[in-house]
Formats: structure tokens, sequence, C-alpha cells
């Protein structure tokens, strides 16, 4: 039986040794550099997305320091409700920072906003004139386009009111408001199946007839609320205020009119305040914001808590 024929391997002539040792070297070398350059790529780029992760996680936390005299910025924008860019935490921790500031001559609030929960504008109104009778440190409110209800329930705090002549100015007054489905679901012929343990339990309820006595009770609340609402706006202004039959009835006026109904002081702006009665032109906003790990935090808490608020969120909300 024939063998098989193998092919012999090829053979490496002694002068074509070193040439392939080089090549061997060089590729070994190639190789190290191509791991070594992959790893600082690496660590480049954990890196970057380190300091990219603790930026967003402190943008908006805190206020580079100053030792130059100027005028500290706090901006009341939007809705004041928890939550917010304008709710009482992140107000409060403001205010706290401006007040300590040794070098912040005074606190102007830069309002912008149609009010909100009464109970976070009362927090933030009290919490301002704690801190002015402990640092002794003037307050201004700026309005610039609306300061209405809960917002001027802050603005009442201030040692003086600036507006312009078009902002919109004033709506003293509390409101609950909500829907009423009962007629409709008569006509439908859909029947309410609500069971409670209180016979209270249920107010409010859309889908349920709102009783005399239910109705009496939340107004007899909110007309509560409105003068709690009264003595702070009279507190704030004191002698200033002229009242008439419809300062408290929830109505609003422009700038001018609020001027003139003492509601207001005087026209101006930030930088007139800084500059004309601050007597301090550099301004530093010591305003706090969500950053976005928080914003992606509370999202997604929200969401698994979505069914846990549910019910609360029904209720109709007081402003």
């Amino acid at each position: 039986m024939a063998e098989p024929v193998g092919v012999p391997p090829p053979r490496v002539s002694p002068e074509h040794e070193p040439v392939l040792a080089e090549l061997a070297r060089d590729f070994l070398r190639e190789r190290r550099a191509e791991r070594r350059w992959r790893n600082l790529f690496r660590l480049f780029w954990l890196t970057l997305a380190a300091l990219l992760v603790y930026s967003l996680w402190m943008q908006g936390r805190h206020v580079t320091p100053s030792a130059t005299p100027h005028t500290a910025l706090i901006e009341v924008r939007g809705e004041i409700a928890a939550d917010t860019e304008a709710s009482a935490e992140l107000l409060l921790a403001a205010l706290k920072d401006a007040f300590n500031d040794d070098a912040a001559q005074a606190i102007v609030l830069r309002i912008n906003s149609p009010g909100g929960s009464p109970v976070q504008a009362g927090i933030v109104y009290d919490e301002i004139k704690r801190l002015k009778k402990l640092h002794d440190k003037p307050v201004y409110a700026v309005v610039e386009e609306v300061c209405a209800s809960g917002a001027y329930y802050i603005a009442a705090a201030a040692d003086e009111i600036f507006v312009d002549k078009a902002s919109v100015v004033g709506s003293i007054g509390v409101l609950m408001d909500g829907f009423g489905f009962t007629g409709l679901m008569d006509k439908l012929g859909i029947e309410r199946r609500l069971l409670t343990a209180g016979e209270n339990k249920g107010m409010l309820d859309p889908f349920s007839p709102l009783p005399p006595k239910q109705r009496a009770y939340a107004q007899a609340m909110l007309d509560q609320i409105h003068q709690q609402f009264i003595a702070v706006v009279r507190e704030g202004r004191g002698k200033r205020l002229k009242e008439t039959p419809d300062t408290f009835s929830g109505l609003f006026w422009n700038g001018e009119q609020a001027v003139q109904l003492g509601l207001a002081d005087r026209y101006g702006n930030l930088d007139f305040v800084a500059r004309e009665v601050v007597k301090a032109e550099d301004i530093i906003d010591y305003t706090p914001k969500d950053n976005v790990a928080e914003r992606l935090a509370k999202r997604f808490g929200a969401s698994i808590g979505a069914g846990a608020v549910r019910a609360l969120k029904e209720m109709a909300p007081i402003r």
C-alpha cells in the first residue's frame, strides 16, 4: 500500500532569519501600541463621561462666590408649585444663599408668574420676612409681564415693588376649579358607583353631585385662605395700599393702575433697580434650577408613583 507523500515545511535560509525576527518584533510593537492607544481612548471617554455626569448633576446648584458688592437676583418664573422652577424648595435655597452672602447688597425677585399654590407662596413669603429680619437686607420685587395671585403673595414681602406700565398685577383671590359630569352621566345612563367610609370622603368627586353642605364647607375654606392672603397684602403694603371694593375681589390691573392703587411703588426694571436703588450694578443670579439628572430622576420617580398619586391629582386644586 502506497504511503502518502507529505509536503515538507518551507525552510528559512539562515540569511533571512534576522529579517523575520525584526518583522516579528515590529509586529509585536505595533500591537502593543494599538493596545495602549485603545486604552487611552477608553480612559479619555470614561473621563469625559464622568465630567459630563458631574456637570449635569451640579448644574445650577451653586453660585460662584464674589467678594465684589453686587445685587443678588432670584427668578420667580412660571407656576408656583412643588416640583417646578418656582417651588418653595428651590426659592428658599436661593434666598438663603443670597442673604448669607455678605457681598450681596440686596435681593431682587424678578417675577413673571401667574401664581399657583398658596401654600408654596406662603412658605416663601414667611422665609423672606424671617431672613430680612435676620440679615437686615432689603428685598425688591421687579415685575415683568405678570405678577398675579400667589406671585403677588410673594411680592408683598418685598420692601418695594417695581413694575412696567403694562405689567399685569393683582388677582388677590383664591379659587378651586374642577368639572361636574353628573348631568351628562344621567343623559347617557351611566351610574356612578362610589363607596366611601366617611360621609365626606368622596367630596369634590367630579362624577357625584355636590351637596350644599359640602359646597358650603369648601367655600368657607376658600374664604379663610382668602383672608390669609388679604392679611399678607395689608401687612406687606401697609399705608401705601389704597383699598377699594375691588382690591381683594380677584381683579387684576396693569402696572400704571397698580402704582395708583398702591399695589406697586414705581416703574423700573432689574438694571434700573440694581443701578439706581441698590447702587450695585453687578448682578449675580442665585436662582437654583433642576439639573438634568434631577429632572430625569423626578420623571422616573413620577412614572413609578403615578398610580399612587392619581387619586390626589383628581381633586380640585386650590390656587
